[in-house]
């Protein structure tokens, strides 16, 4: 019977039966399209070996590079105008020193949500708490403040806490960005019998600033006492540290901002006295610092500053404006050895009202005045750009205390 199909004679796209017919055919007729045999009999004038091997091909890779110096050649490139990557590839070679690197992304350098984050206060889990029936954990101070799950939605019928996340959590701060790992570039013409030392970087400065960024991000969202312990880890970090090194001046800075932050902890938690012990022992540490870095005079002062806010409310007037005046020493020092920048000048007025506030109180009324208007002569001359508006409205801000400060000893 003879098909009808209309397509019967049509061949599959995958069948090989017509493409082996085709060629046989051109095999024993010798089809006169057929590539090979128009290259080998005639010569074809495009035959790419024939033009390389007879003519030479203007633009035959090898013959460039062996007689003219191929210019996108890798290795001319890197030996006539030194390649940028051949640097740290050569470094690599030389030093051996391997990146630290998390594996779970929780580098210093990036902020990001991992496996161990608490989605309310974005840091990392601090007595970690499963809420029933939902299972979705967060810190607790986080969660307590909540009666639906704020992933979910579902009602929250209780809170578990979940140990044996948080020991994970644990573990993995303690071996945070200390995990030892191979040479990033390994020769594999190396001999295996060759030994390479591997040098691994000193992280614990890194990881620090890992656990400060943590704890930043507790302290905004009031789970104080998570930063509060990412806090003391690094400060026992630093002080380690500074058994082996000594009381260098990036040491002691450092350790003197930690502890003011511990300080700020304590006082958010009501724990005045704990928190005039970190003040002090930060004042201690960053006046060990001989520098003229802005931000560790800055700190120094505001540490000062602190102590004599937390004795003021205490009652303790005189100890309070000892600690005030040597913030304002501090911030006349600075002023004196460095450009008048705004914000320095600004914080030399608010020194100098605070020291005069107290010498009211302790019935000093004229030098209370004479801080006062040496106050706002300062504010007065002080010239702050337009874009610099936050600096202007703190400007005001002073200014307006002072004046009404002077208005209270002309109305008396």
């Amino acid at each position: 019977m003879t098909p009808v199909g209309p397509f019967v004679k049509a061949a599959r796209p995958d069948d090989g039966s017509s493409k082996k017919s085709s060629e046989l055919q051109n095999k024993q007729q010798g089809c006169p399209m057929s590539k090979e045999i128009q290259n080998k009999q005639q010569g074809c004038p495009m035959s790419k070996e024939i033009q390389n091997k007879q003519q030479g091909c203007p633009m035959s890779k090898e013959i460039q590079n062996k007689q003219q110096g191929c210019p996108m050649s890798k290795e001319a490139q890197n030996k006539q105008q030194g390649c940028p990557m051949s640097k740290v590839k050569q470094d690599t070679e030389e030093s051996n020193v391997v990146s630290p690197k998390c594996p779970f992304g929780y580098d210093s350098q990036t902020f990001k949500l991992g496996p161990f984050s608490c989605l309310i206060c974005q840091a990392l889990l601090f007595d970690s708490s499963r809420c029933v029936p939902c299972t979705h954990v967060f810190c607790k101070a986080c969660i307590s403040r909540f009666n639906d799950c704020p992933l979910c939605g579902a009602d929250i019928e209780k809170i578990e806490a979940d140990t044996n996340l948080q020991s994970v959590v644990d573990r993995f701060i303690d071996g945070h960005a200390r995990i030892k790992r191979g040479p990033v570039d390994t020769d594999e013409k190396q001999a295996v019998s060759e030994k390479k030392t591997v040098i691994y970087e000193d992280v614990s400065l890194e990881r620090g600033a890992f656990l400060v960024q943590q704890s930043m991000r507790a302290f905004r969202a009031n789970n104080i006492e998570s930063a509060k312990s990412r806090l003391s880890i690094c400060a026992q970090d630093i002080r380690e540290q500074l058994e082996v090194a000594g009381n260098t001046s990036e040491l002691c800075s450092q350790l003197g901002a930690v502890l003011g932050m511990l300080g700020d902890c304590c006082r958010a938690m009501g724990d005045a006295s704990s928190a005039v012990f970190y003040f002090d022992e930060s004042v201690t540490f960053l006046s060990k610092v001989q520098t003229d870095d802005l931000e560790v005079t800055h700190t120094l002062s505001v540490s000062l500053n602190k102590i004599g806010d937390l004795k003021y409310y205490e009652g303790d007037l005189q100890t309070a404006r000892d600690h005030y005046f040597r913030a304002l020493d501090v911030r006349r020092n600075a002023i004196k050895d460095s450009s008048k920048a705004p914000s320095q000048v600004l914080d030399l007025a608010v020194s100098l009202a605070k020291v005069a506030d107290v010498d009211r109180n302790l019935d000093a009324e004229d030098t209370a005045v004479e801080g006062f208007q040496e106050a706002i002569t300062l504010l007065k001359s002080l010239k702050i750009n337009p874009e610099e508006n936050a600096l202007e409205q703190r400007r005001l801000s002073v200014l307006d205390f002072l004046n009404n400060q002077l208005s209270k000893k002309q109305s008396d």
